[in-house]
């Protein structure tokens, strides 16, 4: 079975998703597409193939560049010349792979050009609000949504949206488990995530300086500080688990790995909502809230927080995050892929 992935470069829950999901297909030939992919190739098993997009942003050499408005696209810019070749290298390579299932992991503009092309696209559905025009066209014109979470954390969708959703239920590269932290030691993990964030220096130091009782294990990009009072940065790690079963609260953005991942771990967590296009970060942690899951705090909202409190008051329940994570959910996304694939195709 050919089956390709379309992998979005904002961030690392895209490559990280794909990933999973490529792991459990079994006897298909995959390929990654994507901008940025030559950065994660050491993660990427040397078994799918790798093609590499130029970004669809304008360089110096655009000298006609426009960025007019658009009806039923999100980013479609003009006289861009990494646009026009992007577009030729994924057209190229979907002519060259009959009976080719192509998963978009995400972009509108991807997925309309594939169904162009008139090639069956699966498009990955993320949080937030898309209702907007270009969001409904592409859903309209895929021929299946797969959503790696819960079907509890789908949020307000229309019933044609969730009949056509196939729910793999929580997806996390974490398996399932207990918490186990000794909530004595006080270890808190703070994550900063690679998609842009407001978990920085001034927000670490005003964390610090709020609870000197607690001990916060940084880790992610933190451009090579150095260990000062009660802040112990580790840097950007592969595998930051070790940390997390050690810390008894988790501290980060509301994005879709790191949610899930405390969700595996079974961690009390603070969802910082960071502003995303479709408000996606505020309707997860609206709902991971409401459930009692987690608590929510606006980005806007972090230097007007008593976080002494919080982090105390946080230490007095457990969330439950039962059936918000499955253990296969890798292999009951890449089930509904291959089988699909086989419907469409229809082998023998």
């Amino acid at each position: 079975m050919e089956i390709a992935f379309y992998v979005h470069h904002h961030g690392s829950g895209h490559l990280m998703r794909c990933l999973a999901i490529a792991s459990a297909l079994k006897n298909c030939h995959i390929t990654f597409l994507g901008s940025g992919l030559e950065q994660h190739k050491s993660v990427i098993p040397g078994d799918i193939d790798l093609i590499y997009l130029p970004m669809d942003t304008p360089v110096v050499e655009d000298h006609y560049f426009l960025n007019q408005s658009q009806e039923g696209l999100h980013y479609a810019p003009l006289n861009v010349s990494g646009q026009l070749q992007r577009v030729n290298i994924i057209t190229s390579f979907l002519a060259s792979r009959p009976k080719l299932l192509f998963v978009v992991d995400v972009s509108v503009e991807v997925a309309m050009l594939s169904r162009l092309c008139g090639v069956p696209t699966i498009v990955v559905r993320q949080h937030g609000l898309r209702d907007d025009l270009p969001h409904q066209i592409c859903y309209r014109n895929a021929i299946g949504l797969l959503a790696p979470f819960d079907v509890q954390m789908s949020g307000k969708v229309p019933a044609w949206i969730n009949e056509k959703t196939f729910y793999s239920g929580g997806l996390s590269r974490f398996a399932p488990s207990a918490d186990l932290s000794d909530a004595s030691k006080r270890n808190v993990a703070v994550l900063i995530g690679s998609g842009g964030t407001s978990i920085d220096h001034d927000f670490l130091n005003h964390l610090s300086g709020q609870c000197t009782e607690w001990t916060f294990q940084v880790v992610g990009n933190s451009q090579n500080a150095q260990n000062i009072n009660n802040l112990h940065f580790h840097g950007k790690l592969e595998d930051p688990r070790d940390i997390l079963a050690d810390c008894c609260i988790v501290i980060g953005n509301a994005g879709h790995n790191t949610v899930m991942e405390c969700a595996s771990l079974n961690k009390r967590f603070i969802a910082i909502a960071e502003e995303r296009p479709f408000k996606e970060q505020e309707e997860k942690a609206i709902i991971i809230d409401k459930l009692k899951l987690a608590m929510h705090i606006p980005a806007s909202a972090i230097f007007h927080t008593d976080w002494k409190e919080m982090l105390e008051n946080l230490l007095t329940s457990r969330p439950n995050w039962t059936g918000f994570i499955r253990s296969d959910a890798a292999e009951r996304a890449a089930a509904y892929l291959m089988s699909t694939h086989h419907s469409i195709f229809q082998y023998n």
